[in-house]
């Protein structure tokens, strides 16, 4: 096996015990996966039109439409008219859908537990590794835009001297390193192409600040 069939692997199985994790927790909550992200989402993102929504958790529009109906019936989330648009609707979660939410979003004790076995250098190049992977993910069109450090206009990559802490967001005004990076912000702003693409060729060349 080459080195990236093996990574390849070594993801799918991680993945596979995701998928377990995640339907043990649907069917202890009542939900599909499917539903289950969707709520995740409105409760992270806020109110969206359920076009947006499939679009982001990469689903066709029927599928999301019958999940959100099925949220609708269980009142996790409600109908409101849209701000925007009197013709259409937005989808926000409730009180209740915000509780099953917060359960929802608990990553399983194993794996946190696996994941801190990592020295911090591995923690560190594994999430700039996993940055990469995504990023080229969605490049090709593979999976929706990510809202993580390496997408955001606020991420200026390795303009420090620190090699700690190369990176800095201008959101909070404050460096950070690889350790650090976020694969999912509720702050982030995508970067224009031009700025998304500098970003990442600065990110990438290991260039930092004279």
């Amino acid at each position: 096996m080459t080195a990236p069939t093996n990574i390849a692997t070594g993801l799918a199985r991680i993945g596979s015990f995701i998928r377990a994790e995640q339907w043990r927790d649907s069917d202890v909550s009542g939900l599909t996966p499917t539903q289950a992200q969707i709520l995740i989402h409105l409760a992270q993102r806020g109110p969206a039109r359920v076009t947006a929504v499939a679009e982001e958790i990469a689903v066709t529009q029927p599928t999301a439409s019958d999940s959100v109906a099925a949220l609708v019936r269980k009142g996790l989330i409600e109908k409101r008219p849209d701000p925007d648009d009197a013709r259409a609707v937005s989808l926000h979660p409730t009180r209740k859908g915000k509780r099953a939410a917060d359960a929802l979003t608990l990553w399983p004790d194993a794996l946190l537990a696996a994941a801190d076995t990592l020295a911090p250098e591995e923690q560190a190049a594994f999430l700039k590794g996993l940055t990469k992977m995504i990023r080229t993910l969605q490049s090709d069109g593979a999976i929706p835009v990510q809202r993580m450090c390496a997408t955001c206009s606020f991420f200026r990559p390795n303009v420090h001297a620190d090699p700690a802490k190369p990176h800095h967001c201008a959101f909070v005004d404050a460096a950070f390193g690889d350790a650090s990076l976020r694969l999912y912000c509720g702050d982030h702003v995508e970067a224009d192409t031009e700025e998304g693409d500098r970003n990442w060729r600065r990110f990438t060349s290991h260039a930092s600040a004279e």
